[in-house]
């Protein structure tokens, strides 16, 4: 997930950093004896679920070598999601290195016992190359990518939609460990853009869990029935983050694709309509600031038809998937900042949608007819 551009960032971890290099130092001894880890670093545009720390490997044969530990979130830092599934994250970035030409990291280890490091994670080799920010969003300007010439911003596009056409041509039967078996005959019916809808409605009401509801939220889950797509297309591997912040390129050119927490199994469109929608975030943050932006990145019309020239299929019922994008990045950002309120970085708005950073947006998209 994006960092949220607020300013002072939010508390993601109650973490003691010392504490977790001796436990990273004594873990990494176990598989690879003689090694050490160096100093722990944070990425400064670090997102807001699981947690990433950077880290050298050092061995006395061999040259440093950086590496990157995921770990589930801090269960005491009102995490933003209810589960980590770090061996299922593992796993994806496992067969779309083994089955694709997309570019992942590779991996080093997995650990599912928690009480090593505190909390399930692994650990993967960290790639050199740049990624758009998030904190100031690469739409304020001043960065590699706003300062970019057109040619080679539509590059980059081009470039991240081929990463998508690779990850959906993942045969959805090898990632079926995405969409696990459910309890109960008759669940095991629904469709993945049926199932998706659902546990995302599960989301939301954690969420709100004794916290006031959204009235703007369940109205767009209202709307969303309402043009529900008659046909819900072919199911694919969905990376579920797709997005140009999750991914480090070298140039203009993908070499990793990140962040793998939200994958799941449902229809090609989930993933090209989150792509355009954090994009359309970001870009309503900058002009609201008065800024320019990046107007013209990320188009949807071109970008639909980019896809479908590389994939075949034309994306359909996009204006169902943009509201759900843009409702699934509401639930994210009410629980980040029911977050803020919980460590007091915040007060509560009488007008809990308010904490909805996207506001204007979503209300556009339930109101469109």
């Amino acid at each position: 997930m994006p960092a949220a551009p607020r300013a002072p960032r939010p508390r993601t971890t109650t973490r003691d950093p010392a504490e977790l290099r001796r436990r990273l130092g004594a873990w990494v001894a176990e598989w690879l004896p003689g090694a050490t880890v160096g100093e722990l670093t944070v990425p400064p545009t670090n997102g807001m679920s699981s947690e990433t720390v950077l880290f050298d490997l050092e061995r006395p044969d061999r040259p440093v070598q950086p590496c990157v530990l995921r770990l589930a979130a801090d269960p005491n830092a009102y995490a933003v999601f209810p589960r980590y599934d770090m061996e299922r994250q593992y796993r994806a970035i496992q067969l779309v290195g083994e089955r694709t030409k997309v570019p992942v990291p590779r991996l080093l280890r997995l650990e599912t016992d928690p009480a090593p490091l505190g909390a399930a994670g692994f650990v993967m080799e960290r790639l050199e190359g740049r990624v758009p920010p998030d904190v100031m969003p690469y739409t304020y300007g001043g960065n590699w990518l706003s300062d970019a010439a057109p040619a080679e911003r539509a590059h980059l596009e081009q470039a991240t939609l081929e990463v998508l056409a690779g990850l959906h041509s993942v045969p959805a039967e090898e990632a079926a460990f995405l969409a696990p078996p459910l309890p109960g005959s008759w669940l095991s019916f629904r469709s993945p853009l049926r199932r998706h809808v659902d546990e995302q409605r599960d989301y939301y009401a954690w969420v709100v869990d004794g916290r006031p509801r959204s009235p703007l939220i369940e109205r767009a889950f209202a709307r969303l029935e309402q043009l529900w797509p008659r046909d819900e297309g072919p199911t694919v591997l969905s990376w579920g983050d797709a997005r140009i912040g999750n991914i480090v390129y070298r140039g203009f050119d993908p070499v990793g694709v990140l962040d793998w927490e939200m994958a799941s199994l449902g229809p090609r469109e989930l993933d090209l309509a989150w792509l355009l929608f954090l994009h359309r975030f970001f870009q309503d943050l900058t002009e609201s600031s008065g800024l320019p932006g990046m107007p013209d990145f990320l188009e949807p019309g071109r970008i639909c038809a980019r896809y479908a020239e590389l994939t075949g299929h034309t994306p359909r019922d996009m204006e169902f998937h943009l509201l759900y994008a843009a409702l699934r990045h509401a639930v994210v950002m009410l629980r980040i900042g029911y977050r803020q309120l919980h460590f007091g970085e915040a007060e509560a708005p009488a007008d809990p949608d308010r904490l909805i950073m996207h506001r204007a947006r979503l209300e556009q998209l339930v109101e469109n007819d």
